[in-house]
């Protein structure tokens, strides 16, 4: 019911195009509104920042040294094969080493968030994103970069970095 009242809302305010920056919205808006009437022409801010960059529209300066990794959030990589975007974008603005860690792409490890792990305490084990940062922490990577808020809020909650 919401999904059709917003997508109604949408469509009286003629809305054709939505920039987001998260990639949970990306994925509802792109995917599950459709089922609902909702066709939006709906864009990653990753894609447009990227398209921005190599137009020469804006420009960049690299700020950073060291060494940099880039997480993939499962919502914008695994269920919507938004991988290159975020990684061009970290190798325009980033003058260091750039690595990857283990699991990566399509590989990629999920902070937690998407699946709510955000909003509560583990009982038993260790919190799966303390177990992805560790492996940022492997490979050494002193700034790690992620397009989704989820995932840089998860990623910061261990930040020993």
């Amino acid at each position: 019911m919401i999904a059709q009242e917003n997508i109604a809302i949408l469509k009286d305010m003629g809305v054709k195009k939505i920039l987001t920056h998260c990639p949970h919205c990306y994925h509802t808006l792109k995917n599950d509104y459709k089922q609902y009437g909702g066709e939006f022409e709906v864009i990653h801010h990753t894609v447009f920042i990227k398209e921005l960059i190599q137009t020469g529209k804006i420009k960049v300066e690299k700020i950073r040294d060291g060494t940099a990794a880039y997480h993939d959030s499962c919502y914008l990589g695994r269920y919507n094969s938004i991988y290159d975007e975020p990684r061009f974008i970290l190798k325009s603005t980033f003058d260091g080493e750039i690595k990857e860690v283990l699991r990566h792409r399509e590989r990629g490890m999920c902070c937690g968030a998407g699946g709510g792990k955000m909003w509560y305490e583990e009982e038993r084990g260790k919190r799966i994103n303390y177990t992805r940062f560790e492996e940022f922490e492997e490979i050494s990577a002193n700034t790690i970069a992620t397009a989704c808020p989820y995932c840089m809020i998860m990623l910061d909650d261990d930040n020993k970095i």
